[in-house]
Order: C-alpha cells, then structure tokens, then sequence
C-alpha cells in the first residue's frame, strides 16, 4: 500500500505521477508549442496522452524507461475537446491513476460537460489535473462546476496563461481560483499526496 503519491507540474498540462517507484508522465508539449516554456526533458516509465495535438502529444521527448511494475491501474473516460462532440477538436481521454491508495484524474483537453456516469467514475478522487484557461478547453466557470460536481480533495488548475507562459487565448489563472475559497499556493512545482494533504485548490509553480 502507498504512503504517498508525488504529482510535479512540468508546465502546460503535462504532469509526473510517481507512486512506489514507478512513474507516467500525461500529456507532454512538443519543443517551442508551448508560448514561454522551455524545451520538456524529463524520463518516466510510461508516457499517456489525452489527444493528438501537439501540446498534448510529444512522446518523442521523453526518456521512456523500459522495465518495472506498474503500481497503477489506469482507466480511460472517452470525451470531447470541444462542446459539439469533437466536430471542432476531435475527442479527449480523461485518464484515471489508481496506485490502490490514492487516485488521480487528467482531465485532458475537456472540453465538454461530464455524463453522470463520467461523474460517478470520477468522484472522490484525490487529485483532479484540470484545464481552466478556456477557448481551447471548458473555461473557468465551468471547470469549477465540474470540481463542485466530483469534488476531489484536491483540484490542481492547468492549462492556463500566465505573464510569462501559456497560449494568448487562455484565460489567467485568477479567473479560476477567484471562484475558490481553499487556494492553496505552493513555490514548488511539487505536491506530495498523503492521507494527511487537506481539501485544496493546488496552485504550483511552473519551474
């Protein structure tokens, strides 16, 4: 049984989850797609990936790991990029993380509303990866209804612009967390998950 569970920020919406040993890596940005973040180096055991676009999609960045045993069982949720049934965008995986203690959700690119059998496969999460920025994703308004619906302990904000990163049609980070009444900001790109980590809105920090 795990103790702990780390999720890292690597910029964007691509993050690390790392549980006894053993790490994925979801939704890595291709060299120069992203505006203001940097190459992506990094290594995990296993790369997921929400959908085909290139800020999402870049494999071939990551130093893929050979070997180990999984500690996760991950289950898929079929969704949409857009609010027409991906006629716009195409469609979007939502992927669950399950180490046996703690689970953790990748919203992708959502960019629609959740099926209430979506909800109940997703409730009671321990950590919710969420785009907010809008545009390309469901907006602000409606990232925080969908964080009222499933109510994970804790709700990390993604896919957003800020002074110095993120894609100019993205909406800042404050139109979300102005609708939070738990924010919690951390100096680290880091969040270490306990039994013990209280009911949050996660901010990291993009390094």
């Amino acid at each position: 049984m795990s103790e702990s569970m780390t999720v890292t920020w690597l910029g964007h919406s691509c993050f690390k989850v790392e549980s006894q040993g053993y790490s994925i890596i979801l939704d890595p940005y291709e060299d120069g797609y992203v505006q203001g973040l940097g190459l992506l180096r990094a290594s995990a055991n296993e790369v997921l990936c929400s959908h085909g676009h290139g800020d999402h999609n870049a494999v071939g960045v990551i130093d893929v790991r050979k070997g180990g045993v999984s500690p996760f069982a991950v289950t898929v949720l079929d969704t949409y990029h857009d609010d027409v049934k991906g006629a716009k965008r195409g469609p979007n995986r939502i992927h669950i993380l399950d180490d046996g203690t703690f689970r953790v959700a990748h919203m992708g690119d959502l960019g629609c509303g959740l099926t209430e059998e979506q909800k109940k496969a997703l409730a009671g999460v321990d950590v919710m990866l969420i785009p907010v920025g809008g545009f390309f994703t469901i907006d602000a308004k409606q990232a925080k209804a969908v964080v009222d619906a499933v109510k994970p302990r804790v709700a990390v904000p993604m896919h957003y612009r800020s002074e110095k990163f993120g894609f100019d049609v993205l909406a800042p980070l404050s139109d979300f967390t102005s609708m939070c009444d738990d924010v919690v900001v951390y100096d680290t790109n880091v969040l270490t998950l306990t039994k013990e980590t209280p009911v949050q809105t996660a901010v990291l920090q993009c390094v």
